[in-house]
């Protein structure tokens, strides 16, 4: 059987005989890289210079507002521009922006407001990639393949995530500069593999005009999907007051004592989950109660959040990260089944930066949110108490969408 699958002959891994898919895959994957390897390096390099939650929760709000900001345009521009060159445009504006941070770790900061600075251009830049690069994966693919190719994609997308984290912490001992220099490396060769990848998506046939309704139409799109919305709504919630990474570097430095290189497989292990359940996905797609399994998978998070949030073993606290990545995983199979399997190809761009603007919530937001609550409460307890909220989000969701769970198959009621 696992000859089966890694030769491409399992029903779930066919997407990987398309070229364009496989160059796709290649730029995602090198972008994930380097945003994870320097993630870790800018929150230990910040926390390394003030020691502060505060300064940690920073980061994620200069990553998210850019997000927010630019969300009607950046939808509109994946829906007019040709969504190949937006993503090769700003994965090059984040190999400038890695460019800079190189500088900055070569030289004794004076003061981070630069780093927030560049933290926010690169999340700017994010804005622009992701509606592009979610809105251009159903021009790839066939439609019998594309619930696999979002779990392939996903399988990549978090085998990135786990190395990145681990190389990251790895090369910081070499310094940051080292973590930065590779990072831009890697942003610039996702950029030249995006450019060669063909699309069957007529970019600007049909330009929209430039008006609000324009521009809100993705919006309205998810706000008339009440299945869309709840599945949207639900991951955006569990994940701003589930998530505990923004706080890893505190959990590694002062309760775990493990170091950046522990920090390293800290971050890792969620992605390790992810990874983990993404092939089983890829795999074996979901067939049935799609809308239940998500909901539970959303329970199971907080549980694993909490656990993690009490544990002081490193084992228990890797084990409980890679329960709660595999439980995500199968919320955003979910999520991102519905939002690019059933939005028009004229709204995809649109749709998909609302998308990303809840994603940005859930991750960015979300490490803010806990950064704010740990210098109120302490790191353990905001953990916990987050775990707990995100399992009555769960529950209070299948009440208030319960058209969501009753949702039997991605595709079809």
């Amino acid at each position: 059987m696992m000859k089966r699958i890694f030769a491409g002959e399992a029903s779930g891994w066919r997407v990987f005989r398309s070229g364009d898919f496989r160059r796709f895959a290649v730029s995602r994957v090198l972008s994930q890289l380097a945003f994870q390897m320097q993630a870790v390096a800018i929150g230990w390099f910040i926390y390394d210079i003030t020691r502060s939650a505060f300064a940690l929760g920073l980061i994620g709000l200069a990553s998210f507002l850019p997000v927010v900001l630019c969300a009607p345009l950046t939808g509109y521009v994946a829906d007019t521009f040709d969504r190949r060159l937006v993503a090769a445009l700003s994965y090059g504006t984040q190999t400038v922006a890695s460019g800079l941070l190189l500088l900055i770790a070569r030289t004794e900061p004076g003061a981070i407001w630069p780093i927030y600075a560049l933290v926010a251009l690169i999340g700017t830049a994010r804005a622009f990639a992701n509606p592009a690069m979610q809105a251009l994966l159903p021009t790839l693919v066939p439609r019998e393949l594309f619930a696999s190719a979002i779990a392939c994609n996903a399988s990549l997308m978090q085998s990135a995530s786990v190395l990145g984290p681990a190389l990251g912490g790895f090369l910081y001992a070499l310094g940051p500069s080292a973590v930065f220099g590779f990072a831009a490396v890697g942003y610039a060769l996702a950029s030249v593999s995006i450019l060669a990848t063909r699309s069957r998506h007529a970019a600007g046939s049909a330009r929209p005009p430039l008006t609000w309704a324009v521009f809100t139409a993705g919006l309205s799109f998810i706000w008339s999907q009440p299945i869309m919305l709840g599945a949207i709504s639900l991951d955006l919630l569990a994940v701003l007051f589930g998530g505990a990474v923004a706080l890893l570097p505190i959990f590694a430095a002062e309760i775990l004592h493990v170091g950046p290189l522990g920090l390293g497989a800290l971050r890792s292990m969620p992605a390790m989950g992810s990874v983990t359940m993404a092939i089983l996905l890829a795999t074996w797609p979901l067939q049935r109660k799609t809308g239940q399994r998500m909901l539970i998978a959303v329970g199971i998070f907080g549980v694993a959040t909490i656990v993690f949030g009490l544990s002081t073993s490193l084992p228990l606290s890797m084990a409980s990260l890679f329960v709660a990545g595999a439980a995500d995983m199968i919320s955003v199979y979910v999520r991102q089944s519905l939002v690019q399997g059933e939005t028009p190809d004229a709204l995809r761009g649109r749709v998909s930066a609302v998308n990303s603007v809840f994603i940005g919530a859930s991750n960015e937001l979300g490490e803010f949110e806990s950064g704010m609550l740990a210098t109120l409460i302490g790191a353990v307890p905001a953990v916990v108490v987050g775990g707990m909220a995100t399992i009555g989000i769960a529950i209070l969701w299948s009440r208030l969408f319960p058209a969501l769970w009753r949702k039997d198959r991605l595709f079809g009621s």
